[in-house]
C-alpha cells in the first residue's frame, strides 16, 4: 500500500463523510485467539499493537467509535454474560490510560443461525442506529477482519475495511470492501485521519 490508495481502489477521500466508525473486536482491537479458543477473561486479551492510537486518533476527529461484536463463545458456554461485560470494562479502562475510549459495544451472545444479529447479520448496526438518531450508514464505516464484517457493513450500506496482512482474495458481490489495511492503526492514518 502507498498509504493513499488501496489494491482494492480505496481513497481517503471515500471516508470524508464518515462521523461513526464501527469496529469488530477480535482480530482488530485485540488479537484472535486459536480456533475453536475464546477469549473468556480481560487476561486472555493482547491488544494489536496500535490499536490504542488508533481509536485515540479517531476520538480526537470527534468520531464516534462503536464495537460490534460476535461472542458465540457464551452460547457455547466458554464464557458468562457478565464475563464479557468485565472484559469489556477492562479494555474501556485500559483505552483510557492511552486518552482513548469507546463510544458503545454491542454484541451478539448467540450461536450460529438463532438470530439476526449475529454478523453477518445486521442486528448489532440497527440497534446502534437506533440509539445514535443521528447517525447515517452512507457516514458511517465498519472495519473488521472477515467477510461477516464486510458483509454486514456493506449489507448495511456503509463504506468497509478490510484488516488483512495478504491480498484481497475477491471480487465477490455485496462482500467487496472499500478498501484494504494491514491493521487499524493504518486504516485510520490512511483513510480517517490522514494528517495525522
Amino acid at each position: 500500500m502507498n498509504g493513499k490508495t488501496s489494491p482494492v481502489g480505496g481513497r481517503a477521500n471515500d471516508f470524508l463523510s464518515v462521523k461513526f466508525v464501527f469496529l469488530d473486536r477480535d482480530g482488530v482491537i485485540n488479537r484472535k485467539v486459536q480456533e475453536g479458543s475464546y477469549c473468556t477473561s480481560w487476561q486472555t486479551i493482547a491488544m494489536i499493537p496500535g490499536a490504542e492510537r488508533a481509536i485515540a486518533l479517531l476520538n480526537q476527529t470527534s468520531r464516534k467509535v462503536i464495537i460490534v461484536t460476535n461472542q458465540r463463545g457464551i452460547a457455547l458456554g466458554h464464557l458468562s454474560e457478565p464475563d464479557l461485560l468485565s472484559i469489556h470494562e477492562n479494555l474501556r479502562l485500559h483505552l483510557g490510560s492511552f486518552g482513548a475510549h469507546i463510544d458503545s459495544i454491542y454484541y451478539c451472545p448467540h450461536d450460529l443461525g438463532q438470530c439476526n444479529c449475529r454478523k453477518p447479520g445486521t442486528g448489532l448496526f440497527e440497534r446502534a442506529f437506533r440509539d445514535y438518531p443521528d447517525a447515517r450508514p452512507e457516514a458511517s464505516v465498519m472495519i473488521g477482519d472477515s467477510d461477516s464484517d464486510v458483509i454486514a457493513g456493506a449489507s448495511m450500506g456503509m463504506k468497509t475495511i478490510l484488516i488483512t496482512e495478504g491480498p484481497y482474495p475477491g471480487p465477490c458481490t455485496i462482500g467487496r470492501p472499500t478498501a484494504l489495511a494491514r491493521s487499524l492503526l493504518e486504516a485510520v492514518e490512511t483513510y480517517l485521519c490522514v494528517s495525522a
